[in-house]
């Protein structure tokens, strides 16, 4: 069989055209697929997470916290209802990171699959967008399930306590798209994950405003939370779902910088890709 009639023949198969348009989906949809053979396994997590915390830290220690505080509560709320939003944003941030920067090092290092990928009609970029809407999907059926528990236990106070959703998933977004660009560029990851957990994820969780109000810290280390998009997702998730006072110069503040951080991540991500396949 001539390398012409092959041709012909896998054009039958593969529509290029749909691919070179529909690239990005194509991509998402093979990697939900794969997602798919574990989501008994997901969907537990998905919802033990929230359980537990909510449980040990929300009710257990937020138990002896509205103790000692009184009626004034924690920014006028018990524990529980302070610290659900933060844990909330932090469920998307994780979730979307996770999902981008393994499958990012498995595509380019370990399993080389993005060179196959490439190989095709799609590109460097519809490979990037793709892997990032995936992470979207985790992201929201994870925070979508981490709000039910969080109604469930009594943490929202507020009919427009659902907007928290969008808002943790635009974060967690932000936070993904950045990260995939640098995993992008990763060669060897070995020291990344030791720096990725003890220096990023451990200061973002604990000086965001997670557990205590960012300004009960020392000044000197606030700037931690303004920094974090964990903070700015948390301050708009306590400003929906229990009306924590937030001013409307701070709430565009929040969603600008949220904003800037994703569309950075997605264009060099998008870049990054592009040259790397290109080598």
């Amino acid at each position: 069989m001539s390398i012409i009639n092959i041709r012909q023949g896998s054009l039958v198969l593969v529509d290029a055209a749909k691919v070179q348009s529909r690239g990005a989906i194509y991509v998402a949809q093979a990697r939900i697929r794969q997602m798919m053979k574990w989501i008994w396994m997901i969907l537990g997590i998905a919802i033990a997470n929230p359980v537990l915390y909510l449980i040990s830290v929300g009710i257990g220690l937020g138990g002896l916290i509205d103790k000692s505080v009184g009626s004034a509560g924690v920014d006028g709320v018990k524990y529980l209802t302070f610290l659900a939003p933060a844990l909330l944003a932090q469920a998307a941030i994780q979730g979307t990171m996770d999902e981008t920067v393994f499958p990012t090092l498995e595509g380019f290092k370990w399993h080389k699959t993005f060179y196959s990928m490439n190989s095709t009609p799609l590109t460097g970029t519809q490979i990037s967008y793709g892997i990032f809407l995936t992470a979207l999907f985790r992201a929201f059926y994870t925070v979508v399930l981490y709000f039910i528990v969080m109604w469930l236990f009594g943490a929202v106070n507020s009919p427009r306590a659902w907007l928290a959703i969008p808002t943790a998933i635009f974060a967690g977004a932000s936070f993904g798209a950045l990260m995939q660009a640098l995993a992008g560029r990763l060669e060897d990851e070995n020291i990344f994950f030791v720096v990725l957990g003890r220096f990023v994820m451990m200061p973002l969780f604990m000086f965001s405003g997670t557990f205590f109000p960012l300004t009960s810290m020392p000044f000197f280390l606030q700037w931690i939370g303004w920094i974090s998009p964990l903070w700015h997702a948390t301050e708009l998730g306590r400003h929906l779902t229990y009306g924590h006072e937030v001013s409307p110069t701070m709430v565009w503040v929040h969603f600008i910088f949220l904003g800037i951080m994703l569309v950075a991540g997605l264009f060099f991500s998008a870049r990054i890709f592009t040259k790397r396949l290109a080598k």
